[in-house]
């Protein structure tokens, strides 16, 4: 068995997308229109198979995700929050140091999906 995607129910298609590929660096591998009023784009990278599903249902709210965090390995953490500042994104929590072989922090997606960036310190 192996994972292969976290689907999102989503306020905004549009800002969700920007959000995913500007800010986290994800590429639209698909999209897709089942009916008119469903919208559905699969994100991921070139080295993972697991992707992230949006959906946006017009006929359903969005889903509230209290104690949900997707988390994404960066190279530089100090670079990733200087890119944020820039963008105009608030740090949600952190950064913090646990061990001495990991940082992270967390920002918020536009649906309040927590967002972690980690970098693995060598």
């Amino acid at each position: 068995m192996e994972f292969c995607w976290v689907t999102i129910n989503v306020k905004n298609m549009a800002e969700s997308l920007s959000f995913y590929q500007e800010i986290v660096g994800l590429k639209v591998n698909r999209k897709m229109n089942p009916v008119p009023e469903i919208e559905i784009a699969f994100l991921g990278t070139e080295t993972s198979e697991t992707e992230i599903e949006l959906i946006k249902n017009k006929n359903t709210a969005s889903a509230h995700c209290d104690g949900v965090s997707l988390g994404f390995t960066v190279e530089s953490l100090d670079k990733t929050i200087d890119m944020l500042k820039k963008k105009k994104i608030e740090e949600l929590e952190g950064p913090f140091q646990p061990t001495p072989k990991i940082r992270f922090f967390y920002i918020k997606d536009p649906n309040g999906i927590k967002i972690q960036f980690v970098e693995n310190i060598k």
